[in-house]
This record gives structure tokens, C-alpha cells and sequence, in this order.
């Protein structure tokens, strides 16, 4: 008796644990994608434009930023001397994500500047 309930329990917690676990709460795009390409020196321009669509797309899904997608994105407007895209990015990543307030408020500090 044991065994029958398992063999059919088994199953149904598993079904029941997939769909659960593809529930997810960040949009991650191409963020990914774009760390790798920054850490390998491709275009900044063409970084920027893919995490632009891709924040288009969080917007749009009602889902969350990935934690470090809106510094990031700061980082590479910065990079490219748009310091008020930069500036914007580094208060909404912080906003979002209040752990990251001391290096936020470092980046701030110094592109205020």
C-alpha cells in the first residue's frame, strides 16, 4: 500500500514543483549576454541598445529587473559620457534594489561630479 502511494504521490509533487519553479520573477533578456560582451571590450552602443530593448520588454511582461541590470546599463552610459542616463540608471537600480545603496551612492557621487 506504501509503495502504490508513493508511485502516484511522487509524480503529483513533482508536476505540482515544476510549476512552481517556472514562475519567474526577473526578466533577464540579454543581461547576461551583456555583462559577457562588456567584459570582452565589444560595443558599448550596441550593449546599450539590446539592454534599452530588454528594459522595454521588462516594462511590458510586469516583471522585475534582474538585481545590477539598471547599474549596469548606468556603467555603459557612463562609459559612453551620458552621465544623466547614468545618473537615472544608478537612482533606479538603488531604488530597486536598496542593498546595493553604498555602491550606488558611490557611482553617484562621483559621475555628479
Amino acid at each position: 500500500m506504501k509503495i502504490k502511494t508513493a508511485i502516484v504521490t511522487i509524480p503529483v509533487l513533482a508536476a505540482c514543483l515544476a510549476g512552481c519553479a517556472s514562475q519567474q520573477l526577473y526578466y533577464w533578456g540579454s543581461y547576461q549576454d551583456q555583462v559577457y560582451s562588456y567584459l570582452s571590450g565589444e560595443s558599448l552602443p550596441a550593449q546599450i541598445q539590446a539592454l534599452e530593448k530588454d528594459k522595454e520588454k521588462i516594462t511590458s511582461s510586469g516583471k522585475a529587473a534582474p538585481p545590477g541590470f539598471y547599474a549596469q546599463l548606468g556603467l555603459l552610459y557612463a562609459e559612453t559620457g551620458d552621465r544623466a542616463n547614468a545618473i537615472a540608471c544608478f537612482e533606479t537600480e538603488k531604488a530597486h534594489f536598496p542593498e546595493a545603496a553604498p555602491y550606488m551612492d558611490y557611482l553617484l557621487k562621483r559621475y555628479k561630479q
